[in-house]
């Protein structure tokens, strides 16, 4: 076990040789853990590192997307393992949890208040538990997309992700027409999504495993846990329809797409061969330059060294809370969520300055 103290600041510096300065911060901070992580920053690039050296034309961002229990999770570790990329399960609302500390899964005040199994018992709980576990649930993707993107930089190996933040609308989409959300929250919502990932990269290739509702619904009843039983069949259609109508039309502009019915995703050597004939000829990947990777990583140094505090900023802080608790769409609230929104904005400032 190491123990060590930080270099002092220079508030705190002052402090310590008894001249004034300003607020006093922590004199030092004391690390226990058997190991201490080197991170990137600006003598890394002065001294040569250059992301695009590590890259092959396996450096490469995929996601695997589709409905409730249709097969994300084994085509995307079986693509992932074919194509020797590295494999990132879906971010459920305990990924802060698993990589970070020794791992133990907190209890669920520490985790947004929310969980999956009070949804499905009460989608349209009043103290808006709906909203703020997507809400919850995103602010998680935004950590794993950019610890994918991260690992993609300063490892050259690609990433194959089950979802991502550019989908997770598809829910709320859901949520939203099945009753479950006022529509402040979805306004909400898209505006913080518009200022969490707008520095972002979007994902190389998309893939979509299209399983009509039917099946969906007699797979979780087969395979599901006892909440998931009591999902109902028109929310599991206004998610195929985001993702058809919406998802798919809007991110193939940016990413390629591959889509496949349930059994054509059983055969991955037909998948990993589809994506050998894929172009990759569009999407801001393509101007992109050592020098953009650079400052891009610089943004990652920034934003999620402090994971914690990051995703409380991106699930909104306190505007996020306003706002759930206006969650019935007979309530009535505030209209001036862009302000809960630059207050966030306002926070994400003082915290990557800190």
């Amino acid at each position: 076990m190491s123990l060590w103290l930080g270099r002092l600041r220079p508030a705190a510096a002052a402090a310590a040789r008894g001249r004034p300065g300003s607020a006093v911060l922590p004199a030092a901070r004391i690390h226990l853990s058997p190991m201490q992580n080197l991170e990137y920053g600006w003598l890394a690039y002065m001294l040569g590192d250059r992301a695009t050296k590590r890259f092959t034309e396996r450096s490469k961002v995929f996601t695997v997307e589709g409905n409730l229990s249709s097969g994300k999770g084994k085509l995307a570790q079986q693509i992932a393992e074919k194509l020797g990329m590295k494999y990132f399960p879906e971010a459920d609302i305990h990924y802060l949890n698993r990589i970070t500390g020794d791992g133990t899964l907190l209890p669920e005040k520490f985790n947004g208040f929310c969980n999956l199994e009070r949804f499905y018992n009460d989608p349209k709980c009043s103290d808006g538990h709906s909203y703020r576990l997507q809400n919850w649930l995103f602010g998680n993707r935004v950590l794993q997309y950019a610890d994918a993107l991260e690992h993609l930089l300063s490892t050259g190996q690609g990433v194959v992700l089950e979802r991502s933040p550019y989908s997770d609308f598809v829910f709320l989409d859901a949520m939203f027409k099945q009753g479950y959300i006022h529509k402040r929250c979805l306004d909400h919502y898209k505006e913080i999504k518009e200022i969490s990932i707008c520095e972002f990269l979007p994902p190389h290739l998309v893939i979509y495993i299209d399983v009509p509702v039917p099946e969906v619904q007699k797979r979780i009843q087969d395979k599901g846990e006892p909440y998931e039983k009591k999902v109902s069949s028109s929310y599991l259609q206004h998610i195929e329809d985001a993702y058809k109508k919406t998802f798919l039309p809007e991110i193939s502009e940016t990413s390629e797409i591959l889509q496949y019915t349930a059994s054509e995703a059983e055969d991955v050597e037909k998948v990993a061969e589809d994506i050998e004939y894929l172009k990759f000829d569009k999407g801001p990947w393509l101007e992109q330059d050592d020098v953009s990777f650079h400052h891009l990583r610089l943004y990652f140094l920034v934003a999620t060294s402090g994971k914690a505090t990051m995703l409380m900023l991106v699930t909104s802080g306190f505007g996020s809370s306003e706002v759930s608790s206006l969650q019935s769409p007979n309530s009535d609230g505030p209209q001036h969520l862009s302000e809960a929104a630059e207050f966030s904005v306002c926070l994400l400032s003082i915290s990557c300055v800190a």
